[in-house]
């Protein structure tokens, strides 16, 4: 008997995990083909040394892809680190106080400068947790919104900039937010922030779950950070794209002193990403992840994400009483739809009864339970149409 929604080719699930996440099926089967014996050189890629001319051809395409891809200006850096956006929280931080442009910057104030922190949700709450607990002088510019019944802050919507309370740029080392939080469901848009925050101060983003989605400004940010475990590619590698001038140092030793290698950009940097063993399979994917979002584009990208979520969010919209999503509309993600539904029961009814027709991974972050949609760069629009032919029904069945 067959399914009465769509589902993939191969035998696959559609996999709407929010990450590691699915993959496009090209670069699967390629990586297939190619495991036991890359392109004739009698070995598999993860066998092969990093130090080996095949690989370092593969290193070298994978960075020349995206930065011909994101249109990366010359002045910027690419790195392919280890440690996730959890480390990068932390190298964010330690590189940009070991920078000669922000040392100077606190040698004319005579005090430490202000880390101006947004925090939109769970991810910008971690990031601001590490910077306090590495003994920076965090600014929070916002903190999710405050109901007017409870007191409480809540992360369903972002503060007009009006509201914002940023730093003085002269005290000021950077601005740092996550452009889409995969917990909470709330992507800002792209130009909100660089466009009002000074020009003279570094914006740093996290952008792990909505990299490659669409086109992105490089030149506006000092550093873009990103796990590559949702639109890039496998876990293990995290990207970061560097502004040079962030990377130069005075030679005071002890500049470093409280900097691990594993975390300094300009350790990786100058060693082409590879100053030891770097994670040579994940990176290897990612370089063919690149080369079939540069074969999509990404303006046919951003187009193919807004199609998905808006099929998802018309029908959580066509019955508010229902499917109970708590974002403002005007932040909703692309990437990670959340909602709720009337009682817990249902929810595991809905997850259950998806998983039977090959719906994986729908589960909502354990923080906050519900119903999470993510709905990657390799999700085809057929996935969410599965997906809300199969609310429409699980609707008509459940509502009272």
């Amino acid at each position: 008997m067959s399914d009465p929604y769509p589902q993939p080719t191969h035998g696959r699930a559609w996999n709407f995990s929010a990450g590691p996440s699915v993959l496009p099926l090209s670069v699967l089967e390629e990586v297939q083909h190619d495991l036991l014996n890359y392109k004739g050189h009698g070995m598999s890629v993860l066998e092969m040394s990093h130090r080996s001319k095949v690989y370092g051809d593969i290193i070298a395409d994978a960075e020349a892809t995206l930065r011909r891809m994101l249109k990366v200006p010359d002045n910027y850096s690419i790195l392919f680190l280890q440690g996730g956006g959890t480390g990068e929280f932390a190298a964010a931080y330690l590189n940009l106080f070991a920078s000669k442009l922000v040392r100077d910057k606190q040698r004319k104030l005579g005090r430490q400068l202000n880390c101006d922190y947004l925090v939109t949700g769970s991810w910008s709450t971690n990031g601001l947790k590490e910077v306090q607990r590495l003994g920076g002088k965090p600014n929070v510019v916002v903190n999710g919104v405050v109901s007017a019944e409870s007191g409480k802050i809540s992360y369903t919507s972002v503060p007009a900039v009006t509201e914002w309370k940023l730093s003085n740029p002269e005290e000021t080392a950077f601005v740092y937010y996550c452009e889409n939080e995969t917990v909470h469901g709330v992507e800002l848009p792209q130009s909100m922030v660089v466009d009002a925050v000074d020009p003279s101060v570094p914006v740093i983003c996290d952008m792990s779950s909505n990299m490659l989605s669409r086109p992105v400004d490089v030149k506006r940010f000092g550093a873009i950070i990103a796990g590559a475990q949702k639109n890039m590619g496998p876990a293990g590698v995290t990207i970061a794209i560097v502004r040079k001038d962030l990377l130069e140092r005075d030679d005071d030793p002890e500049i470093t002193c409280n900097l691990p290698s594993v975390l300094d950009w300009c350790y990786f940097d100058s060693a082409g990403s590879m100053p030891h063993t770097p994670p040579t399979f994940a990176i290897y994917v990612c370089g063919l992840v690149f080369k079939w979002a540069e074969k999509q584009g990404l303006d046919a990208l951003e187009r193919l994400r807004e199609a998905r979520s808006k099929l998802v969010y018309d029908e959580i919209d066509a019955h508010p009483e229902f499917f109970l999503g708590w974002v403002d509309k005007r932040y909703r993600s692309g990437m990670n739809l959340v909602f709720n539904l009337p009682t817990s029961e249902l929810e595991t009814q809905f997850i259950s009864e998806a998983a039977e027709h090959n719906m994986l991974q729908l589960k909502g972050h354990r923080k906050l339970g519900g119903i999470r949609i993510s709905l990657y760069n390799a999700m085809p629009i057929e996935g969410a149409e599965a997906f809300v032919a199969f609310m429409k029904d699980f609707y008509a069945k459940n509502h009272k």
